[in-house]
């Protein structure tokens, strides 16, 4: 197990879009509580320990996560800023050239995990990573399969050899499985012949593999992956500014998976069967069956009262729900939003988020509360000519130095001091005073002492939609 370092690629670019109302595009499943008091990447990350340490953890996330809502959650880890999407391949082939060029030991095994999974079996995900290291090691691509548990065609399944014509890898102990080929989502039909058979499993994902396999297997089968990262290492080599060179030839990258692109051409994957209690909470139904339940079936969250309630998730994210002989219903509850849907009909939920782009309406992007590297703000009321909002200032932490060109703003404070810069002012505003801010006049606000600095916020204007604001200074490189 020392004859490589082991470093981890999690894969949070996800929209999560199955899961709104609770996931944004702004804020996706992979940076909620689900479960818990640790979000969907936290707790990916700790089940790593002790095999792999936080700083051996790098992240794939987009550019509009970590300089957005989700901004605290990845501070603590290394990052790599996909500035568009492109899939699971361009990801992959990022992140392994990366820890290729910059690894203190030649080519380290690389265990590429999605950010937004569950897995309740952490010792047995311990185990099955062990053995995926050591079949990584002997120059295998290595993927976990899931034992079915129900002919389910939400997944994608992976054929293997007969268990006759199977070969162990390594040591003794070591159970692998040669992959015949992927299968993406089955109807109900095959899914069912699937689940008879011995050698089906679910696709979860998951992968274990040394950077210089997984760069070879790139290169054979997708060249158009291959020449935009050699232009991208070529260019790392001259800059130091490695996400500058990212953001210029990334999106020259195909949108490929990289089961479509590489695993399903290879003959060298091997897989490792796993019963791990795993979950990749991609619906309603899916949270539904990984939470705990009460006798009756219910899985309630939040301040919820239930009578005579039978098979459903009812979770409330600010006000009481109250649900009455109800049966086999997802219930979610947000500030600006509510979903009811009959369990077994929640993937269509991306059609309501399709519905919504369409009329270019906020819900899909945003929740009520917003958080920012400073702090956050609430949207109180949003109406034609005028917005009113909360604002908190975290203690030491400052808005951008910025403009607005089609609305002023009126500030209030409610509790702490603020320290405003208002053109070539700077002023300080207790509790219980307040400040306004032209139209087109540069302006910083600022929480200097030691508690949270609140205020409330009025806007008014024609138009007040986020993206009125431009930035001469950021402390968060906005």
């Amino acid at each position: 197990m020392n004859k490589r370092s082991i470093k981890a690629i999690i894969l949070a670019g996800g929209s999560g879009t199955r899961l709104w109302p609770l996931s944004r595009l702004q804020l996706p499943k992979q940076f909620l509580r689900l479960q818990g008091d640790k979000t969907l990447l936290e707790s990916t990350v700790d089940r790593l320990a002790p095999l792999i340490e936080p700083k051996d953890v790098v992240i794939v996330t987009g550019a509009e996560h970590a300089k957005g809502e989700a901004y605290n959650s990845l501070r603590p880890y290394q990052t790599l800023l996909e500035p568009v999407g492109r899939n699971t391949a361009p990801a992959i082939a990022l992140a392994a050239a990366w820890l290729q060029d910059q690894a203190e030991e030649n080519d380290p095994v690389m265990v590429v995990l999605p950010a937004d999974h569950i897995i309740k079996q952490p010792e047995a995900f311990q185990q099955a990573l062990l053995q995926a290291i050591e079949a990584a090691e002997c120059g295998k691509l290595v993927t976990f399969g899931i034992e079915p548990t129900r002919a389910d065609t939400g997944f994608g399944y992976i054929k293997v050899k007969a268990p006759e014509n199977n070969q162990t890898i390594g040591s003794p102990e070591l159970s692998t499985l040669d992959v015949v080929e992927f299968t993406e989502k089955p109807d109900q039909e095959t899914a069912n012949d699937y689940l008879q058979a011995e050698n089906y499993y679910w696709n979860s994902g998951m992968f274990v593999w040394n950077t210089s396999t997984i760069l070879k297997e790139i290169t054979d089968h997708l060249p158009e992956v291959d020449v935009v990262l050699t232009r991208i290492r070529n260019d790392w080599q001259e800059s130091d500014t490695l996400q500058a060179v990212i953001d210029n030839h990334f999106a020259d990258m195909p949108a490929i998976s990289i089961d479509y692109g590489v695993l399903e051409k290879s003959s060298n994957v091997a897989l490792i069967p796993c019963n791990l209690g795993w979950s990749d909470v991609g619906s309603w139904d899916a949270v539904h069956e990984v939470a705990d339940r009460d006798a009756s079936g219910n899985a309630l969250q939040g301040r919820v009262i239930a009578k005579d309630c039978n098979n459903s998730l009812i979770h409330s994210n600010q006000r009481l729900v109250a649900a009455i002989g109800v049966a086999d219903l997802c219930v979610i509850e947000t500030a600006d939003a509510v979903l009811i849907t009959r369990r077994g009909q929640s993937q269509r939920v991306r059609e309501i988020v399709d519905d919504l782009k369409q009329e270019n309406a906020q819900e899909h992007l945003y929740h009520r509360t917003v958080h920012r590297p400073w702090g956050s703000f609430t949207v109180l009321e949003d109406h034609d000519g005028f917005k009113m909002k909360r604002i908190t200032v975290e203690p030491g932490a400052s808005l951008s130095l910025q403009r607005h060109q089609h609305r002023s703003e009126h500030w209030v404070v409610v509790s702490g001091t603020a320290t405003v810069t208002r053109g070539d002012e700077l002023l300080t505003i207790t509790k219980n005073e307040s400040t306004y801010i032209p139209i087109g006049t540069k302006h910083r606000l600022e929480n200097r002492g030691k508690i949270p600095l609140e205020l409330i916020e009025v806007q008014v204007g024609e138009y007040l939609d986020e993206d009125d604001i431009e930035r001469f200074e950021d402390n968060y490189d906005r």
